[in-house]
């Protein structure tokens, strides 16, 4: 059962509450659904957690967090799927996304090389800003899509087969 895996791995949410970096949200995170797991909350929440996972801003776990309350999704879930993009995925995410807006965008790839200069870094927002940022968009976009409609048909799966295997005894 997806509700059973999820479960384990969720923190509790007593701890959560307890966040310094959380404690902007107030009396909101005391909502019983943003605690609460089922198919709903689940597929939401990886929705919301793998779209913010492509914003490339500091700060994602709060984003997540807002969304998650925003839409009324499992709220620690969502956190914690922003986790894919953690400091050792992030180039590699951010890079694909490049491509992928620089594509859409019929741009030629620009060469990359590393100067710790102020223009240096106005330069490149202004030549790969444009193409990562949409191809952060779109895989966001395509990624909470498939998270979602992912979850949902995962959990019907196990629904329907626990419901099988209970006719069958």
């Amino acid at each position: 059962m997806p509700k059973k895996l999820i479960k384990r791995f969720m923190p509790d949410h007593e701890k959560i509450k307890n966040q310094k970096a959380l404690k902007i949200f107030g009396s909101v995170l005391y909502n019983p659904n943003l605690w609460c797991l089922n198919r709903r909350s689940a597929a939401g929440a990886f929705a919301v957690g793998l779209f913010i996972a492509f914003i490339p801003l500091p700060s994602q776990m709060i984003m997540a967090s807002g969304a998650a309350i925003l839409c009324g999704v499992n709220l620690p879930l969502s956190v914690a799927l922003v986790w894919i993009s953690n400091p050792i995925t992030m180039p590699f995410l951010f890079y694909f996304a490049y491509h992928v807006g620089a594509w859409l965008m019929k741009t030629p790839e620009q060469a990359f090389h590393f100067e710790l200069t102020w223009n240096f870094f106005i330069e490149q927002i202004n030549t790969i800003g444009p193409p990562l940022l949409l191809g952060c968009l779109v895989c966001g976009v395509v990624l909470a899509i498939l998270g979602y409609f992912g979850i949902q048909g995962l959990w019907r799966y196990s629904v329907v087969r626990s419901w099988q295997k209970r006719r069958l005894r």
